[in-house]
């Protein structure tokens, strides 16, 4: 349960988000590099490895977020306040940014143009609103599962990582066509200010924010409990019996 923040915790969320960033939005700079031999289903494979290895070995640590939306839930579910969450989603930001710069310094500029260094983009035809609902869906299912296996004392530890991966992998699959499959405002942001690719920024931002939010609902409809928003350590303390998972991957106290 996490009452209290270390540097341990916001050093794994920004070099896991650094690398959930670096790999996901690296993969649309690759395809474009190798002429589409990735396609969409290498796209959505490679993001969804990535954060199953990623929560896999950063779990037990700060509990993987390495989403504000993710965040934003395991606030509102009471596994972390709001002082964490702050730093935990700057933390993560941080390492959008940092896998944005070092992108661009890697990949030619003929070759990342045309991909925005990554950035998720609105397919053709597809509005700005339409793509927000998009991402809010897509995300909340996939923080839906997050909640339901990270944070659930009850779901199996052993397979939570490729659970989470699973769903990632599943969602980007039928989004990125359509919004660019990010559901995570840090991996859209980095690459998005490093390409100077800002256009529709809220649908990357409110999206998976909104979908974050009504995750959070069915989770607590799921358990039959309401939401328990910390405002305070005590009352992450004194949250739900599943509150600890996301707090450190374990369910169990971190080390002081």
């Amino acid at each position: 349960m996490r009452t209290r923040l270390r540097a341990a915790d916001i050093a794994a969320e920004a070099i896991g988000t650094f690398a959930l960033t670096f790999v996901a939005a690296g993969a649309a700079c690759t395809d474009a590099y190798t002429g589409g031999e990735l396609g969409v289903a290498g796209l959505a494979i490679s993001y969804g490895l990535a954060l199953a290895a990623l929560v896999t070995a950063l779990g037990h640590v700060s509990g993987a977020h390495l989403n504000p939306a993710v965040t934003v839930a395991a606030w509102l579910t009471g596994s972390v306040g709001p002082a964490v969450a702050l730093a935990y989603a700057c933390a993560q930001v941080a390492g959008g940014l940092a896998a944005g710069g070092l992108l661009r310094a890697v990949f030619a500029a003929d070759v990342w143009q045309d991909v925005a260094l990554g950035a998720p983009q609105l397919g053709p035809g597809v509005t700005a609103g339409t793509g927000l609902l998009i991402e809010a869906v897509l995300a909340g299912i996939v923080v839906f599962v997050v909640l339901q296996v990270a944070a659930d004392e009850r779901a199996p530890r052993h397979v939570y990582g490729l659970a989470i991966g699973a769903a990632l992998a599943a969602c980007a699959y039928v989004g990125q066509p359509l919004a660019g499959g990010a559901m995570n405002p840090a991996r859209a942001f980095g690459p998005a200010l490093a390409s100077g690719h800002l256009e529709n920024w809220s649908v990357w931002w409110l999206g998976p924010i909104a979908g974050a939010l009504a995750a959070s609902v069915g989770h607590a409809l799921v358990l039959g409990t309401g939401l328990a928003v910390a405002h305070s350590p005590s009352d992450v303390q004194e949250a739900t019996p599943a509150a600890g998972a996301l707090a450190d991957g374990t369910g169990q106290p971190p080390p002081a």
